[in-house]
């Protein structure tokens, strides 16, 4: 997979690289609001680690924009954050509308023959976050969620019960490590009991990883391949 510097729009996309072949199924990932530009490097290494030939894998770069929890500085982002802890002040404009761009590009994937219900969304930290929250808010059916690191956003305004829209039985791997001091544990843990209101509890998987910080590991690549993988085996 190559990036590119280049900002030409909401979304600009990873290619994978290799020898051309029909891919059945897409997994998009969003990553964090990031101090570097391109922010996608890495996620785009680790995925080539756990690619399958006929799975196309996106990341697509957020735009730049200043962070009013890091003293206004910019840097590549989905939305503002004003903090990071449940009780914080939510940018719900900023929010909304990521999701929107999100939706096109996965109506971008379907125009181009993928099913929404072979597309996997997934994201780490912000991008997890807007990952959940696009998933809980579209009409369109997708496979499943990865959300590595994150949070449930805006989710006094879900219901108490389940949702109502095409994806209350999605499946969801939510990922965490214990010792995350940048999105505690704890919030993590109340939107994994959040999520299991919201859709069916039985296809809520909630992991958490031993002295892992606000990262990832190869125990957690490896998990996200098989969850991916499981939902998205090769069509013939």
């Amino acid at each position: 997979m190559v990036c590119s510097n280049t900002y030409s729009g909401p979304l600009s996309l990873l290619a994978p690289l290799g020898t051309p072949i029909k891919r059945s199924s897409t997994s998009g990932f969003l990553h964090g609001a990031c101090f570097s530009l391109p922010p996608v490097h890495g996620w785009a290494e680790a995925f080539v680690g756990i690619r399958s030939s006929h799975i196309k894998y996106i990341c697509p770069h957020a735009p730049v924009r200043p962070i009013t929890v890091n003293m206004n500085m910019a840097m590549p982002s989905w939305f503002d954050i004003f903090g990071l802890s449940p009780d914080s002040q939510e940018d719900e404009p900023g929010i909304k509308q990521a999701a929107e761009n999100v939706k096109a590009l996965i109506e971008q994937e379907v125009k181009n023959g993928i099913p929404s219900n072979r597309i996997v969304l997934g994201g780490f930290s912000q991008g997890g976050a807007l990952s959940l929250y696009t998933a809980l808010t579209t009409q369109q059916k997708l496979a499943g969620v990865t959300a590595l690191s994150c949070w449930l956003p805006l989710r006094a305004s879900f219901p108490q019960g389940p949702i109502s829209g095409v994806n209350r039985d999605i499946s969801i791997l939510q990922c965490h490590g214990d010792c995350d001091f940048v999105v505690p544990l704890t919030f993590a843990s109340l939107t994994a009991e959040k999520l299991k209101t919201l859709v069916n509890p039985a296809n809520v998987t909630f992991k958490t990883y031993e002295s892992m910080m606000h990262s990832s590991c190869q125990q957690e690549m490896m998990d996200i391949k098989h969850f991916i993988d499981k939902l998205l085996p090769p069509v013939d």
